[in-house]
């Protein structure tokens, strides 16, 4: 919970210091992130690999179009035979030249196979968008990954300055306390316990820096961004003017443009095209062919003939698979339970994408009123606080209120940070979830 609350604390540092401490380095907005992940990402590269191997699948699928083409040579040694009478009485040796040789040439066109090429040409090209939106759906995982380490940096970068204005407040109230202290008008007590606070800030400094150092890390890392860069949030994200379309848009854009819901639809038509290609085992398959041939020596006549002969014919073949008849219906039957699977995978995305849009949309409206709140809720409490210090300066407060005052400062003006941040995220989860990110 504490992590989560200071991770919640960034932004309104922004507001008190105008920004964030650049360490010397370039301010990078969060579209050059994603453009240099989409280059350097090693968990890009994998899907973009996929993608080359779709494409050339489709290659492969459209080579079955093209002839068969084969020849073949051999060259043999025949040994001499012998003839019997059918009783295997009366052996006569049959001498056969020895030296035997062959030579084919062999062609095949397909003409008509029921439409079992056209269904595999048409389903590559299916696996080729399908590896195309997975890659898609990936490279907007990375983005939102790299928009989360963006933000949190943000925020962390802006609770630092945060801490550091309180420490230093801090140590100035500190300062005034041991000036009355010497003067007799102030406890030790009331010394240690503000050098208590003192101490907690500076160790919770040390953990956002800490923190700050992973951020960067895992952002450098995904992105493949170059080693040692220091990320430095663009100052302005916070004051882009956020479109205020309705839900009805963002819902309509999801439909559209949802990477879970294209690869769900092309889940269904590469179900449909398995399908057509099952039924193409039905029909016959219709081909030209031709061939050329030369043997010798020629051994079917008795005496055999020491001669080559050679021959050729042209004609159409006409194949049908009649196992088909009492096997095709199996898988056909597998292949329509598989349609009716993708189809109702995706009506569960259609129905997720949805949820996730208007969940998006309500927190996204509520980060505004979050923001009008806690704006308010810092104005009270630096109020407040100068109030107290004001009273205490004049022992009429106690060093309890006091560290109150301090508590409720620090922790409006964090808050005020996360509002601010939380505009930001649930724009970007609703690009995501729309799949526009």
């Amino acid at each position: 919970m504490n992590n989560h609350r200071l991770l919640t604390g960034l932004l309104s540092a922004a507001l008190l210091s105008g920004g964030v401490r650049s360490y010397g380095q370039t301010v990078t907005t969060l579209e050059h992130i994603f453009e240099v992940a989409e280059a350097n990402s090693a968990q890009l590269r994998p899907y973009f690999t996929a993608q080359d191997e779709a494409q050339k699948e489709i290659s492969v699928a459209r080579s079955e179009r093209l002839p068969e083409i084969s020849a073949s040579l051999s060259v043999s040694y025949i040994g001499d035979g012998f003839t019997t009478k059918r009783n295997f009485t009366d052996y006569q040796k049959a001498p056969i030249p020895h030296f035997g040789n062959g030579l084919s040439l062999n062609l095949s066109q397909p003409i008509y196979t029921g439409g079992a090429i056209k269904n595999n040409v048409e389903l590559a090209e299916l696996k080729s968008t399908a590896a195309r939106y997975a890659a898609e759906f990936q490279r907007d995982n990375i983005r939102f990954q790299l928009t989360g380490f963006y933000l949190d940096i943000y925020k962390y970068g802006n609770l630092r300055t945060v801490v550091e204005n309180n420490i230093a407040q801090a140590r100035k109230v500190l300062a005034e306390m041991t000036a009355r202290y010497q003067q007799g008008v102030a406890l030790q007590n009331d010394i240690t316990r503000y050098e208590l606070l003192v101490s907690n800030l500076e160790l919770q400094l040390v953990r956002i820096n800490n923190t700050l150092d992973i951020l960067n890390r895992n952002l450098v890392v995904t992105a493949g961004l170059p080693e040692g860069t220091v990320v430095v949030p663009d100052p302005m994200i916070l004051s882009r003017s956020l479109p205020s379309e309705s839900e009805g848009w963002w819902q309509q854009e999801a439909t559209e443009n949802a990477p879970s819901l294209k690869m769900a639809r092309t889940g269904v038509d590469l179900s449909r095209k398995a399908e057509s290609l099952v039924k193409s085992n039905l029909l016959p398959k219709v081909g030209l062919k031709a061939a050329w041939l030369i043997d010798g020596p020629i051994l079917v006549e008795v005496p055999p003939i020491n001669r080559n002969l050679s021959y050729w014919y042209v004609g159409l073949g006409v194949s049908y698979d009649i196992s088909s008849l009492y096997k095709a219906n199996k898988s056909l039957s597998k292949s329509r339970t598989a349609t009716r699977q993708a189809v109702d995978r995706l009506e569960a995305a259609r129905e997720n994408v949805g949820l996730g849009i208007r969940a998006d949309y309500v927190r996204y409206l509520e980060a505004y009123e979050e923001l009008k709140t806690q704006q308010k809720s810092v104005e009270l409490a630096e109020r407040n606080y100068r109030t107290t210090s004001t009273r205490y300066s004049a022992d009429m407060a106690l060093i309890t209120d006091m560290l109150d005052a301090a508590n409720s400062k620090l922790d409006a003006e964090q808050q005020l940070v996360n509002a601010r941040i939380n505009i930001i995220y649930y724009y970007y989860k609703l690009l995501f979830t729309s799949g526009k990110i």
